[in-house]
């Protein structure tokens, strides 16, 4: 199996602040608990009591302060100034709302996260911080966060990541036709594939088979947000305040890609646009957004020559029986065999590697850049035809790497293709999430007593 960065399910299970694009509270809140923690507003009353109820479970006042304070901390991080009280805890408990319904979605279809998956999933996020896991929950500890909440959260984003998998991203198709289409049809496919659009968004979402008094309602709230943005407030409050998607706590921001992989709808509304400026409210069966450009960066023609490297490697996975440090010394030894002739490299890939290119001698063609992870790019990327690297850990396991050749080439035309497919599946694939979120929301049992008091 080819060490492809573009996996939703090595995404989920890495989760770093990119794990749940469509996650209401991003992983990275969860995972950088050296920060400052504003505490929430105080309450009066003395008990926990009921804030929601979705379907058949409850949300607590205490669940939803916790996820308030840990909203509150990234606003702080993001210097974003925080929408006032009231707005802001509507908001989080509308995320915690779809969360909980995404989650209940997942157990009555049958899906399980058991707790060696959750503890090789924590494992990770202590690794990325850079700490032992017994540190990794002193600090979160020590920080106020109940380290059996973290754990459940990280198994709820499991769960939506695998929901959403199964139930969306799996079911998106795109046929011949559409990619024929989609390079016959615009240009930008071939002459500006490399162009970068950073996007925020605003969306006031829009219930299925809303009645007119209810479209006209989300429209007056867009045109609100709207006026608030003319008159100078910041995007980011704006979104925290109004939005409903995901992104909505992380100041509106949908991340950055190759231009031709936004919808088109999004690229019509920033036509014209500078960095830093947002366009008028448009309209989308999810409901009314209001766009702004955050980054636009320019990039290589589609046709221009890339370097492409042939490359074979050995994989060892880690688990509970084999750790990374046992793996890395057995590769090391492996190194020493080959590097003194002992062996030869796809001899040793055959009998060890746990890849699915073992079969082939650990060879994985020739592979272009952004088709590997970043750790296992950056590793191939240093080292010269013939060449060998020291154990390269990814979130595959440990690998040993050797570059057989490079070579510089036009993009082919099957390359072209694929680039499309790939852009034209994040397109629907967004769309068609955004469309299941509100179908799921719309059929749950919602019952809000945020007002009680």
């Amino acid at each position: 199996m080819r060490p492809h960065i573009n996996s939703l399910a090595i995404v989920a299970m890495s989760l770093v602040a990119i794990l749940l694009p469509q996650a209401q509270v991003q992983a990275q809140d969860r995972i950088s608990p050296s920060l400052a923690n504003p505490a929430p507003r105080p309450r009066v009353a003395l008990a926990d009591r009921i804030v929601a109820v979705v379907n058949d479970e409850v949300i607590t006042l205490r669940e939803l302060d916790e996820r308030l304070r840990l909203v509150k901390a990234q606003l702080v991080r993001q210097r974003v100034a925080a929408p006032p009280d009231d707005v802001l805890e509507k908001q989080v408990l509308e995320r915690m709302i779809m969360d909980r319904a995404q989650v209940q979605f997942a157990r009555e279809s049958a899906m399980r996260v058991d707790d060696a998956q959750l503890d090789r999933a924590i494992g990770r996020i202590a690794e990325e911080n850079r700490m032992s896991l017994t540190q990794f929950r002193d600090t979160l500890e020590r920080d106020g966060i109940s380290f059996a909440r973290f754990r459940e959260d990280i198994r709820a984003d499991i769960l939506i990541s695998r929901i959403r998998d199964r139930e969306v991203d799996s079911r998106v198709s795109i046929s011949e036709g559409e990619i024929d289409n989609f390079i016959a049809e615009s240009e930008t496919a071939r002459s500006e594939a490399g162009t970068e659009l950073g996007l925020a968004q605003i969306l006031v979402r829009v219930p299925e088979n809303a009645s007119p008094e209810q479209l006209a309602e989300r429209r007056r709230r867009a045109e609100e947000a709207l006026a608030q943005l003319r008159g100078g407030a910041e995007f980011a409050r704006v979104a925290a305040a109004f939005s409903d998607a995901p992104e909505a706590l992380s100041g509106g921001s949908m991340g950055i890609r190759p231009q031709e992989r936004w919808p088109q709808l999004f690229l019509d509304a920033i036509d014209g646009l500078r960095p830093g400026q947002f366009g008028d409210i448009v309209k989308s069966p999810n409901g009314f957004h209001i766009l702004r450009l955050v980054e636009r960066r320019g990039g290589a023609l589609q046709r221009a020559p890339v370097t492409q490297t042939k490359v074979r490697h050995i994989l060892i996975r880690t688990n509970e029986l084999v750790s990374q440090v046992q793996a890395e010394r057995r590769l090391a030894d492996l190194r020493e065999r080959v590097a003194n002739k002992a062996a030869d490299f796809a001899e040793l890939a055959r009998l060890h590697s746990n890849d699915g290119s073992a079969s082939q001698g650990g060879d994985l063609g020739w592979v272009y850049p952004g088709d590997t992870v970043p750790q296992f790019e950056k590793a191939m990327d240093e080292l010269k035809p013939g060449e060998m690297s020291q154990p390269v850990r990814t979130q595959f396991g440990v690998h040993l790497i050797q570059v057989l050749e490079r070579r510089t080439e036009d993009v082919s035309r099957e390359r072209l293709r694929q680039s499309a497919r790939m852009a034209l599946r994040e397109r629907k694939a967004d769309e068609a999430y955004q469309e299941w979120l509100r179908q799921l929301r719309d059929r749950a049992f919602v019952e809000l007593r945020l007002e009680e008091r």
